[in-house]
């Protein structure tokens, strides 16, 4: 209990460093067509796992759903009541664990995640608690980055200096196969369709500032190193997100790919 504990507050203390809204705000597109692709009726429960700042329970909310936010985080808890508040919408945000939902079975009748449930470390577990919440005849729509195009770039700038640790299993998350794995059990269908997010800033550079700043995994992982072999992150970075920048000029302009997923349980 203890080492759990302790690794909770880690994943705390992690999210809720810098202001994720800087770089979560951009996703707001990605919940819109989520909840546009599962097909959402005001009736709908809904549950957002790993809501951080809110923004897929926001979507769904705006739909007239009867919308629970979870998450793991209070701080990013806090910032998504403050939207909600600010938009006049009634969603239920709650702490908790994606690998342990705090709600009974079939509660749900749609559950959506963006981005979060590939940060657990039980796969499986994570999988079979969004179908243990989920109403039979429900829905799971998801959205997670691929392995392709300018992931892959700043993920390889990544890896020379966080190695992969020996063993460590793949993302199934990530690719249309590993989600029949994960899914395909308790499913009547799995639709993936792959979609990209464009993020634009001013320049690559401006971009990794934002992340240095503000995105709480990256800030841990900067801080881990020494002055030298942060300054060759950030170059190596920029030289390997240079190869997908459609801008034309010294503007940012790069399309980051992810799947989106809709599955409907049996």
């Amino acid at each position: 209990m203890a080492e759990a504990d302790d690794l909770k507050a880690r994943k705390q203390a992690t999210w809720a460093a810098g202001d994720y809204a800087s770089i979560g705000s951009r996703l707001v597109i990605v919940s819109e067509l989520l909840c546009e692709a599962v097909d959402l009726r005001a009736t709908d429960r809904v549950l957002d796992v790993a809501t951080g700042h809110g923004n897929t329970a926001l979507a769904a909310a705006r739909r007239g759903c009867d919308v629970t936010g979870v998450d793991i985080t209070p701080a990013l808890l806090e910032q998504a009541r403050q939207r909600a508040a600010a938009e006049h919408l009634r969603i239920d945000f709650r702490e908790g664990d994606l690998e342990a939902l705090p709600f009974a079975d079939e509660m749900f009748d749609v559950v959506l995640s963006t981005f979060g449930v590939p940060f657990a470390a039980n796969q499986d577990k994570a999988a079979q608690e969004l179908w243990r919440v989920c109403r039979r005849g429900g829905k799971i729509g998801l959205a997670h980055w691929t392995p392709t195009g300018a992931n892959v770039a700043e993920g390889r700038a990544h890896d020379r200096y966080f190695p992969t640790a020996p063993g460590a299993p793949p993302n199934r998350w990530a690719t249309e196969e590993g989600l029949w794995q994960l899914l395909g059990e308790q499913a009547a269908s799995v639709q993936v369709t792959p979609r990209s997010v464009v993020y634009r800033f001013r320049s690559i550079e401006a971009y990794l500032d934002t992340l240095r700043t503000s995105f709480g995994p990256f800030m841990r992982r900067m801080e881990s190193l020494d002055a030298e072999r942060r300054n060759g992150l950030l170059c190596d970075l920029v030289e390997a997100l240079g190869d997908f920048n459609q801008s034309g000029d010294e503007t940012m302009v790069i399309p980051f790919d992810y799947l989106e997923t809709v599955a409907l349980k049996r």
